[in-house]
């Protein structure tokens, strides 16, 4: 049987010529700061300072020594980031240029000195930029020139630390006869069969050439055999009745155990895989109607509103995540009701780690390939660095029943049409040939059983704008950039597939990463960890819209800011659930982050969940109650994604700002599972255009939607009056309640938990309370408040 030996241990990293203790997985600045060699680039400006890592070469070394009876070693490398020369005892093993994939190295009876040297990212790219001709790109680094996580280079939410070293385990395979090189599992459902088409491709030693084989499958009870001679090798396996795997929103995510052995002709095992499938089908439909093209998951025949977020690299330094923090932030999206995961371009293929999760917690994942915001050169030596990458993850990741789709690259092909791109190419490879050719032939090849696109966004073809908002899928970026959140409802995309809000970080994640900075909008740390262009003039206008801008107050700002990005994020999803089916997804900018950053994240670069996570859960669950503008009167939207109807009784409010009821009505109504209801709310209880004294409350079934007519800056707002009180919680001692009373309307109540300490959290964000309600804040964390601290950890809205 194939013997395996970790290579974690015994590295050395050579640094101003001393030797450096580093570890693998591990990169070079990662093994720097455990060495005390350079600040935490995650803290205050030290970014600037550690700048020198990504611009220089770096080698590692280590002795190789090993004892085996088999007939092969192999040197594999998982990860290599990214130009790399390998030798041992001075010899040349080879040499590497593409982070996103492994590889593998004869080693046979071959000691001594393990060198791995990696050139400079930049020089490397300087390189390939002298032979292909320059390119353009959203950013000013050579992102495109070299096979690495773009993000490294710097994004408008993350820091530029250009990572070199082993980012992923390096290990010597011991071998004889034959290993399993590959294995491609094919999973589909026909009726109530599941089939599993196995494709199998070995290596052979020398010696082992054309010796007899034998394959052996097994899943849930199925077993095939087949004895073979050659390199490659198919099985089919059939069961009858699987439990289908659905995503979260839809049912259980039943796993099913497929190990593959490989046997001798006298029955000695050499080899064995295994993986865990689910049986499922999905499929794309992006047929034509009276909307324009449309672009719906239908999972197991289920057409699917998908609610989705993005997820970036969840650490700049990638070596870093752990399979508990992928499933502890994965664990978070689910929380929030989300049930689509989209790995977007400028990033990794993730660790496998990171797709059981998504496996077990009934997330689809949208996978992009690693193309993002620039023209890329399709000739040597790129393109066959993306072919074999390509192939490799494909087959890597094709066994997990959570991935749903594969997407050829983020926002090129709408960059090429609206970018200025195409006068600066003057007819030179963009990566078109890409996302419209090789990536879709490799998919077709190797995972036929999964969807395709080309792009995001993007309209089905050239036929249509690339980002037009009736043909496929579509990124909206005016909104933030340049318009109120209002305008999200100006149109009905068939697909958003990007859309978002920034906000910064909890405070508590603030005074970690800006150590002794007194906190202002505008103070340098502050400033640091804001990367979007004219981030903070953005954010302050998209508070003025709304709000009077606080002037000097840091901590009226920071709240506001939250408040606003909740309530844009939560404004596009209603707006567009209340338009399914012709609109059938969102997926979020952006779930997480890298480091602690303002940016339009949900859960902040300590993990810390800002309101923008408690407002998704809400506006996420299967049933949302929201009320809507419509040409007339104001319209209720009734939505049920659940499986069963919904019947319910909405009660209807056109209120006083001082919490007066004007009228009232009841309205009986039902949704049908999987759709929207739309009433038109009766005109006497429409508010008027403008109203600066009246609003409109709908309540069903626990739910509640708020509609105002004017903004909060000009709303008549009385003082808000409430009280607090803070109880404990039967049966659990390390909670309290924070119970708020509230004597007046209060708008977008918060507790923000990390006030009354780092590790202090919240079961609830924003609410609105009338007169006389109370509200129940669970308070993890900290047992020991009272309600004086408790208060002052609440914010609401006031008028100045």
């Amino acid at each position: 049987m194939k013997d395996v030996t970790q290579l974690g241990e015994g590295w050395n990293l050579h640094h101003d010529g001393a030797l450096l203790p580093a570890r693998v997985p591990g990169c070079v600045h990662t093994d720097l700061l455990a060495a005390q060699r350079i600040p935490d680039p995650y803290l205050g400006l030290n970014e600037h300072d550690v700048a020198w890592v990504g611009q220089r070469e770096w080698h590692y070394t280590r002795h190789l020594a090993y004892e085996s009876d088999h007939e092969r070693t192999d040197l594999v490398f998982d990860g290599l980031d990214t130009a790399a020369e390998v030798t041992l005892a001075g010899r040349a093993l080879g040499r590497t240029r593409n982070m996103h994939r492994g590889y593998r190295f004869d080693v046979t009876g071959r000691t001594g000195e393990l060198e791995v040297r990696f050139a400079s990212a930049y020089d490397e790219a300087a390189a390939v930029r002298a032979v292909a001709g320059e390119r353009p790109n959203v950013y000013p680094e050579p992102s495109q020139y070299l096979r690495k996580m773009a993000c490294s280079f710097g994004w408008d939410w993350g820091p530029t630390l250009v990572t070199a070293g082993m980012w992923r385990p390096v290990r010597l395979e011991h071998w004889s006869t034959a290993r399993i090189a590959r294995v491609r599992p094919l999973v589909t459902v026909e009726g109530t069969t599941g089939r599993v088409a196995l494709h199998i491709e070995v290596e052979r030693t020398q010696r082992g050439a054309g010796r007899p084989l034998t394959a052996r499958a097994t899943v849930a009870g199925t077993e095939a055999l087949l004895t073979f001679e050659g390199d490659e090798a198919a099985l089919t396996l059939e069961v009858a009745g699987p439990e289908l795997w659905w995503p979260r929103s839809l049912g259980e995510q039943p796993l099913y155990e497929l190990e593959l052995t490989l046997t001798d002709a006298a029955g000695g095992a050499l080899d064995a895989w295994h993986r865990r499938i689910g049986f499922r089908t999905v499929e794309l439909d992006c047929s034509s109607d009276a909307h324009g093209t449309g672009f719906t998951f239908v999972v197991n025949g289920e057409r699917i509103f998908a609610r989705g977020v993005n997820w970036i690299p969840d650490d700049a330094l990638p070596s870093r995540m752990t399979p508990e923090r992928y499933r502890h932030r994965l664990t978070q999206a689910a929380e929030a009701n989300v049930d689509l995961v989209r790995v977007w371009g400028g990033g990794i293929y993730e660790d496998d780690a990171f797709y059981d999760a998504c496996d077990e917690l009934g997330l689809m994942v949208w996978q992009d390939f690693l193309f993002a915001c620039s023209a890329y050169p399709e000739e040597q030596p790129l393109r066959g660095e993306v072919d074999a990458e390509a192939r490799e993850n494909v087959v890597r990741l094709m066994p997990h029943p959570s991935l749903v789709l594969w997407n050829g690259n983020n926002e090129n092909l709408w960059g090429f049409r609206d970018w200025d791109w195409e006068p600066e190419l003057a007819g030179n490879s963009w990566g078109e040939g890409y996302y419209l050719g090789l990536l879709p032939r490799i998919v077709a090849e190797l995972d036929p059983t999964r969807p395709y696109t080309a792009g995001s966004p993007w309209s089905g073809s050239w036929d249509h704008h690339p980002n037009d908002p009736a043909h496929g899928t579509y990124h909206s970026w005016e909104v933030w950039n340049r318009q109120d959140y209002a305008e999200y409802r100006a149109n009905v995309p068939r697909f958003v597939a990007e859309f978002g809000w920034q906000a910064p970080p909890a405070l508590a994640t603030l005074r970690r990463a800006l150590p002794g900075e007194e906190l202002a909008p505008d103070s340098p740390g502050m400033l640091h960890h804001q990367k979007a262009e004219d981030g903070n003039g953005k954010l302050n206008r998209g508070v003025a819209r709304h709000f009077a801008l606080p002037e000097g107050d840091f901590d009226r700002w920071h709240y506001l800011t939250q408040v606003v990005q909740a309530r844009a994020v939560a404004a596009g999803i209603e707006h567009w659930r209340a338009h399914w089916p012709v609109c059938a997804g969102t997926v979020v900018w952006q779930l997480n982050d890298c480091w602690p950053v303002s940016s339009w994240s949900a859960v902040d670069g300590d993990g810390r969940l800002k309101p923008l996570h408690h407002e998704l859960r809400r506006v996420y669950a299967d049933r949302l109650l929201t009320l809507q503008p419509g040409d007339d009167t104001p319209y209720l939207a009734v939505i049920n994604q659940a499986a069963d109807a919904w019947r319910t009784t909405v009660t209807l409010r056109l209120l006083e700002a001082d919490g007066t009821t004007v009228r009232e009505t009841s309205l009986d109504v039902t949704a049908e599972p999987r759709s929207v209801r739309r009433v038109p709310v009766p005109a006497d209880l429409a508010p008027a255009a403008g109203s600066a004294k009246e609003f409109l409350v709908a309540d069903a079934d626990g739910l509640r939607s708020v509609f105002f007519t004017a903004p909060d800056r000009d709303f008549a707002y009385p003082r808000p009056r409430f009280d607090v009180a803070v109880e404990p919680v039967a049966g659990q001692e390390d909670k309290v309640d924070v119970v708020v009373t509230a004597q007046t309307l209060v708008r977008d109540l918060l507790l923000q938990a990390d006030r009354l300490g780092p590790h202090v959290g919240a079961d609830r964000g924003l609410m609105t309370l009338l007169p006389g309600e109370r509200a129940r804040i669970r308070v993890s964390g900290r047992t020991d408040l009272d309600a004086t601290d408790a208060r002052a950890a609440l914010f609401c809205v006031e008028t100045p």
